[in-house]
């Protein structure tokens, strides 16, 4: 090997840490670039577009040119016809491990714009295939990972909403999402049914997490003052806390 062909002085630059192997870095033109240190590498990922920046068809992505050929079959009356071949379902499939690998570690990140976009662009490759592949075989592959990856763009979404203080919004999409996940046709694959249950439980934890951090409104403050003023036997303060409350209950029209 030429020593231009060494890559050792760029390793020794940026030495393997597992706890610190993750980086955006900026191309010769100004884009966006996902680096990962490996023990034994670099990998890198365009943050925009396919992972690894190819172009089939001249088109973004192979779901992006299958979904051009849907809307075509549409447009001219032919959807019935439609098909996704086997073939098909290997390009699609392939593809999306791209993006499964570049979404992990936006997760990692905490990236949470990036990762509901990545998680949200596979499961339009799911629906596509369950719909519209020619074989059984295909359309399982894909839906034993239905659960896990709702459940990524579930956390990807609520966590978006949570830093926008949103956290009632929050509460609705984990709350949906535990719905549609539970609501999922039953498979015999155990692969299905682990992710699932695995699914459920991470995001009853989420909804858990998001009903502590929850802001409390003056009256529940109020009582929760009360309580601990009980339990620390702090009884002119608790007397105190019972005639605020009786107040505000009144103010609001609360009996």
């Amino acid at each position: 090997m030429s020593d231009s062909s060494d890559l050792r002085s760029l390793f020794d630059a940026w030495p393997f840490d597992a706890a610190d192997d993750l980086r955006v870095v900026r191309g010769d033109d100004g884009r966006e670039l996902l680096q990962v240190r490996m023990p034994l590498g670099i990998e890198q990922y365009e943050v925009d577009g396919r992972p690894d920046g190819h172009r089939p068809h001249e088109m973004e992505s192979e779901l992006e040119f299958h979904l051009a050929r849907l809307a075509e079959a549409k447009k001219a009356g032919e959807e019935a016809g439609f098909k996704i071949s086997a073939e098909d379902c290997v390009e699609l499939f392939s593809e999306s491990v791209l993006y499964y690998y570049r979404y992990v570690r936006f997760f990692q990140l905490k990236d949470w714009p990036r990762t509901a976009r990545d998680t949200a662009r596979n499961l339009r490759v799911f629906d596509l295939v369950q719909r519209y592949a020619e074989r059984t075989e295909d359309r399982v592959q894909l839906e034993q990972w239905r659960p896990y990856v709702l459940r990524m763009n579930t956390v990807a979404r609520a966590m978006i909403a949570l830093d926008n203080r949103q956290h009632e919004t929050a509460r609705k999409i984990v709350a949906e999402a535990l719905e549609g996940i539970e609501s999922l046709p039953e498979l015999d694959n155990p692969t299905f049914q682990f992710e699932r249950d695995r699914s459920m439980t991470a995001l009853r934890d989420l909804a858990k997490q998001i009903e502590r951090s929850r802001p409390l409104g003056e009256l529940e403050r109020l009582q929760q003052q009360l309580k601990e003023a009980v339990e620390t036997e702090q009884f002119e303060r608790a007397a105190d806390l019972r005639d605020r409350i009786r107040d505000f209950q009144a103010k609001v029209g609360v009996v």
